[in-house]
């Protein structure tokens, strides 16, 4: 058990508790006019796959931070049954990263495909919108302990490329020196 600084102590919550299958068939409002459902639809739908995964996990009401990562390794077309499967990887104090891979499969032939994967950072909100504590992820199969270790990496990343970004921003907004003080003048120079 952990305490979150307001006395509310969290059990550890173990990861398949919170794992999330949704399925839905492609229908033509999905697709474009050549049948290939857009990538947004199905961003929609990892979107909403992660989000009840981290929901599930934290017990509380959920918001976005980031998409760290979105394959398309397949075409999905319309009349395609498209089942997504969420799973918390990992967690952070407010945060949760959650992987969502999606597969496809052709009704009519019975042929299954693995479509995309994506990372998604959820983080966990009060009421009043205001980051929360979340409790610790217990991983117990060694799939779950794999998805773990690469999770923490993928934070550990994400927070250099953060620094990075923070650091490249400060050098463009620094004042650039004026002529004077890059010219010494004649006066100054004893000459």
């Amino acid at each position: 058990m952990t305490s979150d600084g307001n006395n509310q102590v969290h059990d550890a919550r173990p990861v398949r508790d919170a794992q999330v299958v949704q399925a839905r068939q492609m229908m033509p409002d999905d697709a474009n006019p050549w049948g290939d459902v857009h990538g947004g639809v199905i961003m929609k739908m990892v979107d909403e796959a992660a989000g009840s995964a981290a929901m599930r996990h934290a017990r509380q009401r959920v918001a976005t931070v980031a998409i760290d990562y979105m394959s398309f390794l397949h075409p999905v077309h319309i009349g395609d049954l498209v089942t997504l499967m969420a799973s918390v990887n990992d967690v952070g104090r407010t945060s949760m990263e959650v992987g969502v891979r999606v597969e496809t499969e052709n009704l009519l032939t019975g042929e299954r495909r693995h479509t995309s994967s994506a990372y998604v950072v959820m983080v966990a909100l009060d009421e009043a919108g205001n980051p929360v504590p979340v409790p610790p992820a217990v991983a117990t199969s060694a799939d779950e302990r794999r998805r773990m270790a690469a999770a923490k990496i993928r934070r550990a990343q994400r927070k250099v490329l953060q620094t990075a970004l923070e650091e490249s921003d400060d050098a463009l907004h620094a004042a650039a020196p004026v002529s004077s003080d890059v010219v010494t003048t004649v006066s100054e120079s004893g000459a």
